[in-house]
């Protein structure tokens, strides 16, 4: 496999495109597939279309990423804009792109139409081997399970799109789409499945503060813990006045002590992000949680956050022997926590890449499993892919 990081911070949407597409092709000369990422201030369509002028009728798939990405050269941010795009060719891989917007019989229905499309594109009559999805922050859960009732249970990777504050501006796109609400999917056909590796992992640290979901509305909003009111309990959890966690000041507040849930094995905390303290003193949370379960308060450390980016890497590379290329998914809430120390981050990301091109994407969401578990999808995690020579 070959691989390529490009990016640009052209004023044009068009021009930022086209300049990508030139980076690219300068040493990726076959591509199977484009994973790109821009700004909200871009018209995602025209960067694409620069892309292809320059590239030909390459598949291009992606979202929008908060604020900024990080590739080998720095943290890419403009306030005009920017583009990055990670592209691979490989002579054994091939890839099929499909999206739908949200359709009217759900997001299960949607996930099933999207993955029964990618099969016919490409006439394969099995499943792929991997696969990756990008969503809208919402309802994620129910994309992975249209798409498994067709092609079963492939692991997979990836992160829902995302904006610069919350506002619904993010964007999904796949080759002439471009929405905000539905899903999109790239399925990866290769002899070698094993040389696609994920660590997916919140890194956090539990607490000894446990307490059963007694009571949710919806998939989201955590009404009860252990049958008091979840913000309270929260609050008492964390030392907090529970009036100072109304509103957004929670999403903020709990970057560092958020939510766990164990999958059945106990092999994979899913961090639950709360993003609202409700005046009713329930919590929303930026994924399903399930009454009658256990749910941790989480521990971490801005100096955590930090560290787990090359601790995370350190476990893929102990999956890998000769990387090609990696695809870094990191949760925008842990960005907004690191702050002004996010070139931290960066050093980490080049120290431990040992100059494999990478692209790392800041997400609403974050999808992928641990060996032994299923498909899944949280918050405040870190979805790290690496793909072999």
């Amino acid at each position: 496999m070959k691989s390529n990081v490009s990016y640009s911070t052209q004023i044009s949407a068009f021009e930022a495109g086209v300049e990508t597409g030139k980076k690219a092709k300068k040493s990726v000369k076959n591509p199977k597939i484009g994973m790109l990422y821009t700004s909200v201030k871009y018209n995602q369509k025209e960067v694409i279309k620069g892309i292809k002028s320059e590239m030909g009728d390459i598949p291009v798939i992606g979202c929008t990423s908060s604020e900024k990405i990080i590739v080998p050269d720095g943290i890419i941010s403009s306030e005009n804009g920017f583009a990055g795009m990670l592209t691979l060719e490989d002579n054994d891989l091939e890839v099929s792109v499909a999206a739908s917007e949200l359709q009217k019989g759900g997001a299960r229905e949607t996930g099933r139409k999207v993955a029964q499309e990618a099969l016919e594109k490409i006439g394969a009559g099995y499943a792929p081997s991997y696969y990756y999805m990008v969503a809208s922050p919402k309802e994620e859960e129910y994309y992975v399970k249209g798409i498994q009732d067709v092609i079963g249970d492939v692991p997979f990777f990836g992160g829902s799109a995302a904006d610069d504050t919350l506002a619904g501006e993010w964007k999904i796109f796949c080759d002439d789409k471009c929405f905000s609400d539905g899903v999109a999917v790239a399925f990866f056909f290769t002899e070698c499945p094993e040389d696609i590796k994920t660590v997916y992992t919140g890194a956090y640290k539990e607490s000894e503060n446990v307490g059963i979901v007694t009571k949710v509305e919806g998939d989201r909003k955590i009404v009860e813990i252990d049958g008091v009111p979840a913000l309270k309990k929260y609050a008492e959890w964390t030392n907090q006045n529970v009036k100072d966690l109304y509103g957004m000041n929670l999403l903020t507040a709990s970057i560092t002590m958020p939510l766990g849930v164990k999958d059945p094995i106990g092999d994979l905390t899913l961090i639950r992000h709360p993003m609202n303290g409700n005046e009713d003193n329930t919590i929303s949370v930026g994924n399903k949680v399930v009454e009658n379960t256990a749910i941790i308060q989480m521990e971490s450390s801005i100096d955590g956050l930090i560290d787990a980016t090359k601790d995370t890497l350190k476990d893929l590379n102990k999956k890998m022997d000769n990387p090609a290329a990696y695809f870094f998914v990191h949760c925008g809430g842990r960005k907004i926590g690191i702050g002004d120390r996010l070139e931290e981050v960066h050093k980490n990301l080049v120290k431990e890449a040992n100059g494999v091109p990478f692209i790392t994407i800041f997400t609403f969401g974050e999808y992928g499993y641990n060996e032994h578990s299923r498909n899944s999808c949280g918050g405040l995690m870190l979805s790290f892919t690496g793909f072999e020579k």
